[in-house]
């Protein structure tokens, strides 16, 4: 019997992870922790600590005490984030990922690790369509310096320990259950929260930026079953690539108005915007459908519709 950490479960990715991993697991095997209230559905379905991942003794006697065997990493400051905090942020994605690594070593019962990389590896000198799986990395933002770093590191403690850790570089993640965390491509949460609560938006980014994107059960589903597969199908110990779908602000703003005729959009780029310009436009994702079984089942009309019917409901309530 699996029993699960996930670190950063109040988070984006965490809240919905959770879930899955509980349907499947069990709801009292899976350990949902972070510095912060998790939403209720976190809480009331299973076991919830509050857990710093940089307080690296209380981490370790956490996974003896509940002889934890598989860990999802998902704590990190996000791209837009950390750009105002850099030396803050490079500290806490790296010591944390860190901490993770050297636990993971030392403890027999944790047999894999994931941990979550992001298109943010690439920079400005990567093939920006159809980007290879191994292919120019030269990151221009700590966020992204962190996460080519922390991909390095992954496959270092691979090669040398023997620790199974494993990684998707996530694209753009799109959710209606939690809202945006300072996210370079967060302006596709954000756009579908204001059509509805005003009907008009400020994008942050220019409307023909396109960027590869994924809609979070897709994301969820491509994590798990990542870590489901069998260690001899796992070709990559750095990070996997995973598409998604690609589009730009122009091309959401347009399937909202579908639904939404009176929607308006306006456009005032921020340094967001120099950041999402060094990032692919498309990802080549075949090793991964091909090893692991990576499909996305969403596409744009599908994903607005249930983003806006989400969030409504999620405001009825």
């Amino acid at each position: 019997m699996e029993k699960i950490l996930v670190i950063g479960a109040a988070g984006q990715i965490g809240s919905e992870l959770v879930l899955s991993l509980r349907k499947i697991h069990g709801s009292n095997n899976v350990f949902a922790t972070d510095i912060k209230q998790a939403p209720n559905d976190v809480i009331e379905s299973g076991p919830f600590e509050t857990l710093d991942v940089m307080d690296d003794k209380r981490l370790i006697h956490f996974v003896i005490r509940h002889k934890i065997t598989q860990i999802y990493h998902l704590a990190a400051v996000l791209s837009g984030n950390a750009e105002k905090l850099p030396l803050q942020a490079w500290h806490i994605n790296m010591q944390s990922l860190m901490n993770i690594l050297d636990l993971a070593k030392v403890v027999d019962d944790v047999k894999k690790v994931f941990w979550p990389s992001s298109i943010a590896v690439f920079g400005k000198t990567t093939p920006k369509i159809n980007t290879p799986q191994l292919t120019v990395t030269e990151p221009n933002t700590v966020y992204g310096i962190s996460k080519l770093a922390g991909e390095r590191w992954c496959e270092y403690f691979y090669n040398r320990y023997n620790v199974d850790v494993r990684s998707i570089r996530y694209p753009g993640l799109i959710s209606y259950k939690t809202e945006a965390g300072g996210g370079t491509t967060d302006y596709a949460v954000e756009i579908f929260y204001e059509a509805i609560l005003r009907g008009k938006y400020e994008c942050f980014l220019k409307k023909n930026t396109t960027l590869p994107m994924m809609f979070m059960k897709d994301a969820i589903d491509a994590t798990i079953n990542l870590m489901e597969a069998p260690a001899k199908k796992i070709s990559i110990h750095s990070s996997y690539n995973v598409g998604g779908i690609s589009f730009a602000p122009k091309d959401v703003a347009n399937e909202i108005k579908k639904r939404i005729p009176n929607f308006k959009i306006t456009y005032k780029p921020d340094f967001r915007q120099a950041i999402a310009k060094t990032w692919p436009e498309s990802i080549d994702d075949s090793l991964s459908c091909k090893e692991w079984n990576c499909n996305t089942k969403y596409n744009l009309s599908k994903l607005t519709d249930t983003m806006l019917n989400g969030i409504k409901e999620k405001f009825n309530n």
